[in-house]
């Protein structure tokens, strides 16, 4: 027996209509050297109508061919994220971040027709374009030196008169909600990266979880400020989100650091915010020098990587509420926040706000231990977490010729998807992550946890940062290698640092082995890379002192 429901696809088109006219008073605010540029949900509906025929009429865009962006988040961005997915195109965000062998490699590897590019990022760009075989033309939004581009063997267009003069509406097609919408490649930390197509139905499904009470809890009375980039997972689904909400936007542009997001905030008074930790302790600095009003400020999700503890209770000082969130790529990447239950006092909610929250109805999840058994949600019992889902991804993309990669390492041979992440659940569903798989330290036939040192020492007030990495040991097989990162003016000695953490681990867990460095590695997504501290240290590199 079946339903007497309508069968209407789930669609980004339908989020465009919907926002573009039922929200369409709702506005994005685009950060600029001038001052913020506003434009209303109505002229962004209007604006990717012109940009659709634009790809179609002039440039050729048909069926599900890619049409790649290397941009910040702004305005023509979001045009380009509701126009290319609507029209039956396949929207390919590029990481502008990325080394240019891995941005030529997934260029070319996601046969991108089409560049739209902002044109602050032609330096990046243009020594790309020989090596991109399948580009036939590059768009180029606001202003940038397009002398860069005189040598292109790709044809080359502004976007505004691109736009100018083409109709105010677009018959958008239907299209099947299984279909493609978007292109998002892993950061490839190990091996080529790996491309995640997310459909039309996953991302209508995950923009409704992203509105929920249990989630970001967007309405229209909100206004967000993305700042965790939209080549990123989509920026997390935020903007998909929003537009279906009427959550107006403060998008920052390529204005990033710390002091203009501070101005940002106190200027357009956004009531929610996202990003990674290393971009909160930036502006963390900035609110503890004191005279900045971000009073409307209420809500910072933080994914990406663990938050230490410490900065979740320092932004509690400043009346800013940090949630915690865990995802990836191929979760689109919603897959639990730290929201507590109800009724705890301040400091029973706590350990439920340091873990990586509860998953949302859509996302099932098991601990999976080392022979492959299936292990209890008790919390305590720990193996690598497999999720499965309507926006979780059940395979990778192949190629231009369709086909799908499924590895072992990623997939279970029942389809759940592997994630690399050490952890366990309680019975209410609460998940904390101890480690990655290849991050977890084997010392003597125990496990340590890098991830639970690393957050205890950053709460020690000298240090700034701190990475955990297993290094070989002859009697251990594997130890610790603490790497921190100390204030400045800061000057606490590794006994200090062992002592403060021996209060708080089991001494054996202590680590050994100890190097102050500038900076921790990072990843392309602000994510700490060790696999460059494990480099280092094996090529003698990092001064190691051994207690």
């Amino acid at each position: 027996m079946y339903s007497t429901m309508q069968d209407v696809p789930l669609t980004v088109s339908r989020i465009l209509r919907h926002g573009s006219t039922v929200h369409g008073g709702s506005a994005v605010t685009t950060w600029t050297e001038s001052g913020p540029e506003r434009r209303s949900f109505a002229q962004i509906g209007t604006r990717a109508a012109q940009l659709a025929h634009a790809l179609r009429d002039e440039l050729g865009v048909a069926g599900d061919q890619r049409v790649a962006t290397l941009m910040w988040n702004n305005s023509e961005h979001l045009e380009a994220y509701l126009a290319i997915p609507s029209m039956g195109a396949v929207l390919h965000t590029l990481n502008l971040r990325l080394p240019a062998d891995q941005l030529c490699w997934i260029v070319n590897h996601a046969a991108d027709r089409v560049v739209v590019v902002d044109g602050s990022l032609l330096p990046l760009l243009a020594p790309l374009l020989p090596r991109l075989e399948s580009v036939e033309h590059v768009v180029v939004s606001g202003p940038g030196d397009t002398g860069l581009l005189k040598d292109c063997r790709a044809r080359v267009h502004d976007y505004e008169q691109l736009l100018a003069g083409r109709p105010t509406g677009f018959d958008w097609p239907d299209i099947d909600e299984r279909e493609a919408a978007a292109l998002c490649y892993t950061s490839g930390t190990t091996g080529d990266p790996k491309g995640v197509t997310y459909s039309h139905r996953s991302v209508y499904l995950h923009s409704m979880q992203v509105l929920s009470a249990e989630s970001f809890g967007l309405s229209s009375a909100d206004s967000v400020l993305p700042v965790v980039p939209m080549f990123h997972v989509n920026s997390w689904g935020i903007p998909h989100a929003a537009f279906m909400a009427g959550t107006s936007m403060l998008m920052p542009d390529r204005f990033l650091q710390p002091a203009p997001l501070v101005e940002m905030i106190e200027t357009e008074r956004p009531t929610v915010a996202a990003a990674v930790p290393t971009i909160w302790q930036g502006v963390l600095a900035e609110l503890d020098a004191g005279g900045r009003d971000t009073e409307s400020l209420h809500t910072v999700v933080i994914g990406g990587s663990a938050c230490p503890p410490a900065m979740m209770k320092a932004f509690d000082a400043h009346g800013i509420r940090v949630v915690h969130a865990w995802g990836m790529t191929e979760t689109s990447p919603l897959g639990s926040l730290a929201h507590p239950p109800g009724g705890l006092t301040e400091e029973e909610e706590w350990p439920y706000r340091i873990s990586q929250g509860r998953f949302p109805a859509s996302v099932e999840a098991r601990l999976a231990g080392p022979s492959g058994e299936i292990m209890p949600w008790d919390g305590e019992s720990t193996g690598e977490l497999e999720v499965r889902g309507p926006w979780i991804a059940g395979a990778y993309y192949g190629g231009a010729d369709g086909s799908l990669l499924r590895p072992e390492d990623k997939f279970s041979e029942d389809g759940w998807l592997r994630t690399g992440d050490v952890g366990r659940i309680t019975p209410d569903g609460y998940l904390t992550l101890t480690d990655r798989a290849k991050d977890v330290i084997k010392s003597g036939g125990e496990w340590i946890s890098s991830v639970e040192l690393e957050n205890h020492l950053m709460a020690h007030p000298d240090v700034a940062e701190a990475a955990v990495v297993a290094v070989p040991d002859d009697k251990w097989g594997e130890r610790p290698l603490a790497t921190v990162v100390l204030k400045d003016g800061k000057g606490a000695d590794y006994e200090e640092l062992r002592a403060f953490l021996a209060e708080r681990v089991a001494r054996w867990q202590v680590p050994e082995r100890w190097s102050v460095i500038e900076a921790v590695p990072k990843t392309s997504v602000g994510k700490f890379d060790k696999k460059v501290l494990r480099r280092q240290y094996a090529e003698g590199a990092l001064d190691v002192s051994e207690l």
